[in-house]
């Protein structure tokens, strides 16, 4: 039972971290932030088994995991705040050529991402030809431009 609860606690706390941490698309990814993320498995490992190296312990971790993921799911989909809350919404990031600063720098993007996705989706080179730039739940940043 241990193992259970020592599961939940650790999807949890990764679940608000990751949150905290913002949208980046996984296509973004530096080699920091895999070496990054291989530390964080590795460290969680330890929290999750303890003193437990059982292959049942494992088995019964991977199962609470799994299942957690799925309730996770499975809540987003009755309750559009929990999804809200959990994967967060689009998020303007520039309305007709103009930034909007504060919402930049809470998901820690640049002007430089902005014309950057606007270069590969619409062959765009400066804001003012940019109607919206708005920042999706899986991190991607999409580009309307003017007519």
């Amino acid at each position: 039972m241990e193992t259970i609860v020592r599961g939940i606690i650790v999807y949890i706390f990764l679940l608000i971290i990751f949150r905290i941490n913002g949208k980046r698309a996984l296509t973004e990814a530096t080699v920091f932030d895999f070496v990054l993320l291989l530390i964080i498995a590795e460290t969680t490992e330890q929290a999750f088994l303890g003193e437990d190296i059982s292959m049942t312990g494992s088995l019964l971790l991977i199962m609470t995991l799994i299942m957690l993921d799925v309730i996770m799911s499975l809540l987003k989909q009755k309750f559009s705040i929990f999804e809200k809350v959990v994967d967060g919404g689009p998020l303007i990031l520039l309305d007709n050529g103009r930034l909007l600063y504060d919402r930049m720098k809470k998901e820690r993007i640049d002007e430089a991402d902005i014309l950057e996705s606007a270069r590969e989706m619409q062959g765009l080179q400066r804001l003012d030809q940019i109607r919206y730039a708005i920042l999706e739940k899986d991190g991607k940043i999409t580009i309307i431009p003017k007519e």
